[in-house]
């Protein structure tokens, strides 16, 4: 992979208060560029949630109510966020639930596309038995030595991801080869259907 074609990308990660719609309480979004993850502009911003974070969610990465009483709340931060995330693609692990979540939050943020690792590992190893981040950890085994932190916080789970994309990127010639796998239907950045053959 000519990673030097690549367009302006980001590898996101979202962690939310277990409500439904969430609210945000972690937002990361790191830079790869020329095939290399470039923490030294990336983005973590920890924010106090309108409602409470649920008991449940609280368990699965760490975030408390009380750790979070003294953050900033969404507005606080919102606009450094959409800077950061300008009009970039961005690449996430399910990546639909993040595309949502963050466009809920950034009415105004329109990414040039949308590429998913949770739908490019199907495409690039079908033949395993899970595709959760914690499967392909295991199985890929990027290497994470670089990252701090933990799994279920949006900055080791948008470092693990990048190193993951960037790991199955290889397995394509091109971008256009990469974007055809990766990118869900009916998101941004999705190829065009190709024309139906008629009989004339």
């Amino acid at each position: 992979m000519n990673f030097s074609s690549w367009p302006p990308l980001l590898v996101v990660d979202v962690e939310g208060n277990g409500t439904n719609p969430p609210d945000l309480v972690e937002v990361a979004a790191l830079p790869v560029r020329d095939g290399r993850l470039d923490t030294s502009t990336a983005g973590a911003w920890l924010t106090r949630p309108r409602r409470p974070v649920t008991p449940y969610a609280a368990r699965v990465h760490g975030l408390t109510n009380q750790r979070l009483e003294n953050e900033p709340g969404w507005q606080e931060i919102a606009d450094q966020v959409l800077t950061l995330l300008g009009t970039s693609w961005i690449c996430a692990h399910n990546a639909q639930v993040d595309y949502r979540v963050l466009s809920a939050h950034l009415p105004q943020w329109q990414p040039a596309g949308v590429l998913d690792t949770l739908r490019l590992a199907k495409a690039t190893y079908p033949h395993l038995p899970k595709y959760t981040l914690d499967a392909l950890i295991e199985d890929i085994q990027p290497d994470l030595s670089a990252t701090s932190g933990q799994r279920h916080r949006a900055t080791y789970d948008a470092y693990a991801t990048a190193q993951l994309l960037v790991s199955m990127a290889d397995h394509y010639g091109t971008w256009d080869q990469l974007i055809a796998v990766a990118v869900p239907p009916g998101l941004p950045g999705a190829p065009e259907p190709g024309e139906q053959p008629t009989l004339w």
